[in-house]
């Protein structure tokens, strides 16, 4: 049985370096099982190659409000927002799509944002993604296609404004 959106079965905590090389394996795996409905193969190798600079990678987390969601002991989940309010990312396992976890990780940020005094936040969703925005509030800006790693990929300029 699913649980229900914002289940007890998950609980945010702050990002910790150490979580990093995680993080990252869930990104990859995330982007290759969820993403690929949407994306070509060629795309979804160049979004999340199978060699990530692990370096780069944890420094993208300097700075920012970055949050993990845990299932026991499993990490299900990830985002993280800029101190201007750019979402960066949010990706959750694809065994935890739909369970409430994407909403629970962006209502954190969310709150986090507004103690920020932050008034708009922004992202670059993807086609998979940007449904889930819609539903949040976000309103689509613009349609991109950005170069990644010599593949163009469709994404979505997006702002939800705060009250």
């Amino acid at each position: 049985m699913t649980p229900p959106p914002h289940s007890s079965a998950f609980r945010l905590r702050d990002y910790r370096p150490e979580d990093a090389p995680l993080l990252s394996s869930l990104f990859y795996d995330s982007v290759h099982r969820v993403n690929s409905r949407d994306y070509s193969p060629d795309q979804i190798a160049a979004w999340a190659p199978e060699q990530i600079d692990q370096g780069k990678w944890a420094a993208r987390f300097q700075d920012k409000i970055a949050v993990v969601a845990k299932s026991d002991s499993t990490v299900v989940g990830f985002a993280d927002i800029s101190t201007d309010g750019h979402l960066d990312r949010l990706f959750v396992s694809a065994e935890h799509q739909r369970r409430g976890v994407a909403s629970m990780l962006l209502d954190e940020l969310v709150r986090r944002a507004g103690k920020l005094s932050i008034d708009c936040i922004t992202t670059e969703a993807s086609i998979t993604a940007k449904p889930f925005f819609l539903a949040r509030g976000f309103e689509v800006l613009k349609e991109q296609s950005v170069e990644c790693r010599g593949q163009w990929l469709t994404n979505y300029r997006m702002q939800r404004l705060l009250e």
